[in-house]
């Protein structure tokens, strides 16, 4: 029976409607385009071709965009770590000022691109958001230095999802990854139809599950906030309510967190089942608990007992579908 459902599942119409689809800025390389300093590509399929029908791409190229050639010289980050320099390896050019007047102005632009999140190219000494070698006097590397470009970005969009495409080829950063920017994008849209009290009070209600998944404890605070919506300035509150929302989904929802949001779910029909089909769910969390049965099992289980019986609550909670099904990202976490 699980292994039918967990094919055969489809979610109405009338769920929670889905958000349009998010703006990502991307490393163009990652996209197939020949802009490497090699003159070749970095493609990556899942992004271009599994998560590209969901999403709308905003390709960047730090290095092609600053005026450089394809191909060029090999660049590398040289000195402070904390403040490199772009530094061509042979020629010893040093274009810091260059990239940095580029990134500003590019920045400028991508504010008004109303992004999502953004997807940088790992190691690369413009692009790269985390881990990248920097070279010091004696030419020694250290992997503790961020791409020019990037680091300008996180600065410009503390809050923004970001990652880079080497770590979504984990399964769990990826559904983290992803899901986080389908929530984001969901906040933006709130954003634009006006922060309002009621807004914001049904926001929280629809991703309360997901947040317990990631954080009781942030969910406590965030629910303080929300008790105070009708009290207080509305765009404080709602700068506050973000502040706390993004941070606490960047943290892993555990098997242990996420067997406790099942169980919780299914509380709400400790009335309507009959003895074998509790049994038969506390069978499937139990497998999933163990690691022999991934995520999707149980939440479909879950979903099916929530159009069966009509459970309004639980049809508006963004953890029983926080991205697109087709993407298949809790078949394998």
């Amino acid at each position: 029976m699980i292994e039918r459902l967990a094919g055969e599942i489809r979610l109405p119409d009338d769920r929670t409607s889905i958000p349009s689809r998010p703006k990502l800025g991307i490393s163009t390389c990652l996209l197939g385009e020949n802009v490497r300093y090699d003159g070749g590509h970095k493609l990556d399929r899942f992004l271009r071709d599994t998560l590209g029908p969901f999403v709308q791409w905003v390709p960047v190229c730090p290095e092609t965009e600053c005026g450089l050639s394809v191909p060029r010289e090999a660049m590398r980050l040289e000195g402070d770590v904390n403040a490199p320099h772009l530094v061509t390896v042979k020629s010893r050019v040093d274009i810091t000022d260059r990239m940095l007047a580029w990134s500003r102005k590019r920045l400028d632009v991508l504010a008004g691109e109303d992004l999502s999140g953004y997807i940088f190219k790992t190691k690369s000494p413009s692009s790269g958001m985390r881990d990248i070698k920097v070279y010091n006097a004696r030419n020694v590397a250290v992997k503790k230095g961020v791409g020019l470009f990037a680091r300008e970005f996180m600065k410009r969009f503390p809050l923004m999802p970001v990652e880079d495409e080497g770590r979504l080829h984990d399964p769990g950063l990826r559904e983290n990854f992803i899901e986080r920017i389908f929530v984001y994008k969901r906040w933006q849209d709130l954003l634009k139809s006006g922060p309002t009290a009621k807004g914001l009070v049904d926001f929280h209600t629809e991703h309360k599950l997901l947040i317990m998944a990631h954080s009781p404890q942030h969910l406590r605070t965030l629910g303080s906030i929300v008790a105070r919506a009708n009290a207080s300035d509305q765009t404080f509150l709602f700068r506050e309510y973000v502040e706390i929302l993004l941070p606490a989904l960047k943290l892993p929802a555990t098997v242990k967190k996420n067997v406790n949001v099942l169980h919780h779910i299914m509380g709400y029909f400790k009335k309507i089942l009959d003895a074998g089909e509790k049994r038969e769910l506390l069978e499937v969390f139990e497998r999933y608990f163990k690691g022999y049965i991934p995520l999707i099992v149980p939440v479909t289980l879950l979903n099916h007992y929530v159009y069966k019986y009509n459970e309004p609550y639980l049809r508006r909670q963004m953890y029983l579908h926080p991205h697109p099904v087709e993407l298949m990202l809790r078949n394998h976490v």
